[in-house]
């Protein structure tokens, strides 16, 4: 399947830059409703030589920081802005997160956002990350806007 966003487009969208852009393409999207997104694990991601030098393992914060900017995405490509704009969508909150396996260099995550509400200025998604099928991590994100 190819993919409907590639990183060249990714990177209208969100203002991270590489090491902390953790978004390579968007596979699917529903403006206003949904959004899935794909991250390649790779043993040259640099949070790797720390954690951990003996069995490399992805932070979770890092996983949940991927839905946050996949979700980012969605709000950008839902109001037609971008952050060339002034706009910003930045993390406002995240309840229920649950970790559910590790992710390991060589793994896929598919990143799953969608709406529950959305206003001009708040956004509240339902959010989920996988490798092979495998629920990896589950969540609920607040995004709230800037200029």
């Amino acid at each position: 399947m190819k993919p409907v966003m590639d990183i060249h487009e990714v990177l209208k969208y969100l203002p991270h830059r590489p090491p902390f852009l953790l978004v390579d393409c968007v596979m699917e999207i529903k403006e206003g409703e949904s959004l899935v997104a794909l991250k390649n694990v790779t043993i040259n991601e640099p949070f790797f030589v720390g954690h951990f030098p003996e069995r490399p393992v992805m932070p979770g914060v890092l996983i949940v920081e991927a839905l946050a900017q996949a979700a980012g995405i969605l709000a950008y490509k839902s109001t037609n802005t971008t952050p060339k704009d002034g706009v910003l969508y930045l993390f406002a909150g995240i309840d229920h997160v649950r970790f559910r396996r590790v992710v390991e260099p060589g793994d896929q995550l598919r990143l799953e956002v969608k709406v529950l509400k959305a206003r001009r200025e708040m956004w509240k998604l339902e959010a989920a990350a996988f490798v092979d099928g495998q629920l990896v991590c589950s969540a609920e994100l607040l995004s709230a806007r800037r200029g």
